[in-house]
């Protein structure tokens, strides 16, 4: 089979030569050093070689709706609304799958763990996913069917702090913040599992000028500081607006109480069990998936020096854009 480009890189599909060249790469899940240019793409070799098979394995639907977050940007919550959204005429919000499953169960991404991709075909119409990918590496077919992407961003330095947190929980002997801040590359030098925020932000930022009716960008602190609005907003822009009726009765606030951190948090299925990522090499505690992220926490956290520069770093990124 033909070569094929998948953002910076050439690839080609599976073959032992492909393989062997994942195997070589370090297999880090942590806030820790890593310089191979590779690497800065996606530091997760099970992830590069899912990423690779994407465009292969992954038939874009025309009324398909994707969630396209960075790690620790709210990603739990926006799946939680998005299928609430987009389901509500089936299920009542007092015997809803929210209060049972996981938002990760009922919007699952594409792209985590071997053979994560064999169930896409089967979801039902409108199929919801999420994805940690850049545009770049998600199948062609996406913009040029028309494909609906919600893209969520957040303060950098807010981000940072909160996957110190997860890190924390799930990795025992994880560095400390002060150690993270000083030789971690994870937002400094742009290489965090998935690859750098601001080509994550500027290509489906670019994506949103050329598709305005498709792709939508929200701010993660606007989904806290004026939720029920963000949720009328978002629902038009799937093609599932609110009634007046829907109004009148309160759907949107009951909405906005189902997907909240104190109901999603409190959830039995949120709480206990385990998680797999990685085909099962990766294990977490689902409640580590939640954690209250404060707009402007990073103040509590890191110096004022440090967030000057990750904010330099920023517009340095996004200059002209």
């Amino acid at each position: 089979m033909r070569p094929q480009r998948v953002g910076q890189l050439t690839v080609v599909p599976f073959n032992s030569h492909t393989e062997n060249l994942i195997a070589t790469l370090p297999n880090k899940r942590r806030m820790v050093d890593t310089t191979r240019p590779l690497q800065q793409m996606l530091d997760q070799a099970n992830s590069l070689r899912d990423s690779i098979a994407l465009p292969h394995k992954l038939k874009p639907h025309s009324d398909g709706i994707i969630l396209a977050t960075h790690t620790k940007c709210g990603n739990t919550s926006l799946k939680a609304l998005k299928f609430a959204i987009v389901n509500r005429s089936h299920y009542s919000l007092t015997d809803h799958p929210l209060l049972v499953r996981r938002p990760h169960e009922v919007v699952p991404f594409v792209q985590l763990w071997p053979g994560g991709l064999d169930g896409a075909e089967e979801l039902p119409s409108p199929r919801l996913l999420s994805t940690y990918l850049q545009l770049s590496l998600l199948p062609q077919a996406v913009s040029t069917l028309g494909c609906r992407i919600v893209c969520v961003c957040r303060d950098p330095k807010d981000a940072f702090v909160s996957r110190w947190h997860f890190e924390k929980r799930v990795n025992q002997g994880a560095m400390s913040l002060d150690m993270a801040l000083k030789h971690s590359p994870y937002f400094v030098r742009g290489a965090p599992p998935y690859g750098p925020f601001w080509e994550r932000y500027l290509e489906y930022w670019k994506e949103s000028l050329a598709r305005l009716q498709e792709v939508m960008f929200l701010r993660y602190e606007d989904v806290g500081s004026d939720t029920l609005n963000v949720i009328r907003k978002l629902a038009s822009f799937l093609g599932f607006p609110f009634t007046q009726e829907e109004e009148n009765g309160g759907v949107v606030e009951q909405i906005a109480d189902l997907c909240g951190f104190t109901s999603l948090s409190n959830i039995d299925a949120n709480r206990a069990g385990r998680v797999e990522h990685s085909g099962g090499e990766l294990v977490i505690d689902p409640s580590s998936l939640f954690r209250k992220g404060k707009v402007g926490d990073w103040v509590n956290h890191m110096s004022k020096e440090m967030g000057d520069k990750m904010d330099q770093i920023v517009s340095d990124k996004f200059q002209g854009s």
